[in-house]
């Protein structure tokens, strides 16, 4: 049933084609093992291709031999695998960031790498309805907009795919008993140390102990009424930039530093305040690549800063850019 339910998601966002070559990030539990063991039946009928990421943070000692149990169901199944090992701890103090930020970012660097050395496509993430529940709660409790109601997305940058995404939890342990994957369990998912744990652990039982039993399924549709709203937004938004832009200057290579963006002040101030706000993140992402870490409070900064219309003053809502309203023009530049 779970085969079928995962096939139904792939074909409904479109999340794979003939021919795809995939990196499937396996790290050994539940959740991953399940994705590559329906992916290893499924690319037969579809005629893709599957490669395994795997990394191993060196935090647990049992890492190890999930790595090892990562492998030996690689080799069993003829499945290339692409392992990497990286103390995770020690790199999240280096760059002074939290260990949890820090196997994130090490992780996606690692399947961009693999993504390459495999000549694959797309990258595969075993993110369920489960996380997509925790997610959007997590955004509601920092305040993130209705973009944050949007959640995990199905596929993102036409490259990411979450073939899992509309199954829960329970399914998935389920099928792992079926098919007798016997999946390593990370004992720190259950210690109530970051947030998402103790959304995952406390938070939502107690919301489907004494509120509502089908919260994870609620906070679901949710997301997916929030994503087909957001879609519309976001068309409106790109036709206002394409209205209100004056020049753009954006490089192939963001790391030159290089990029700007001149819109015109009089017609953004015209627009919608809902627009406004929008035109400014997408701006954003425009110049820098994405708009990580651009919270509510400096999208409403610089949305008064453009209505105020003084000449010559300007914010950085981060150290990677700078939003200058001066002569009838918003500037955008990298920095």
């Amino acid at each position: 049933m779970l085969e079928k339910k995962v096939l139904e998601t792939i074909k409904k966002y479109d999340l794979i084609k003939n021919g795809d070559n995939i990196v499937v990030g396996v790290s050994g539990g539940p959740d991953s093992m399940a994705l590559l063991n329906i992916l290893l039946k499924l690319k037969k009928e579809m005629k893709f291709d599957i490669v395994v990421a795997h990394i191993n943070h060196m935090i647990r000692l049992e890492a190890d031999e999930e790595t090892k149990y990562v492998e030996s169901f690689c080799e069993m199944h003829n499945i290339k695998c692409f392992i990497k090992k990286e103390k995770v701890e020690q790199i999240a103090k280096n760059e002074k960031i939290g260990t949890e930020e820090a196997g994130r970012k090490l992780r996606y660097n690692f399947f961009e790498e693999v993504i390459i050395n495999a000549k694959a496509n797309k990258i595969a993430t075993a993110h369920t309805a489960n996380d997509n529940a925790e997610t959007v709660l997590m955004n509601i409790m920092r305040g993130s907009g209705t973009t944050g109601l949007r959640g995990i997305e199905p596929i993102r940058e036409d490259k990411y795919i979450r073939p899992l995404i509309e199954c829960t939890r329970f399914e998935i342990e389920e099928y792992c008993k079926n098919e007798k994957l016997q999946p390593k369990i990370d004992k720190s998912n259950s210690e109530n140390i970051y947030t998402r744990n103790k959304v995952r652990n406390m938070l939502i039982p107690f919301v489907e102990e004494n509120f509502n039993p089908n919260i994870v399924a609620s906070l679901n549709r949710l997301s997916n009424l929030a994503k087909l709203e957001n879609e519309y937004i976001e068309k409106e938004t790109k036709k206002s930039y394409d209205k209100v832009l004056i020049e753009q200057n954006l490089g192939n290579n963001i790391k030159e530093r290089k990029n700007s963006v001149i819109l015109d002040l009089k017609k953004f101030n015209s627009l919608d305040l809902v627009i406004k706000n929008r035109l400014m993140l997408y701006t954003i992402g425009k110049v820098l690549g994405n708009s990580q870490n651009i919270e509510r409070v400096h999208i409403e900064d610089l949305v008064k800063l453009c209505s105020k219309n003084i000449g010559n003053k300007y914010l950085t809502p981060n150290k990677n850019i700078k939003v200058m309203v001066n002569n009838g023009k918003i500037y955008f530049k990298q920095l």
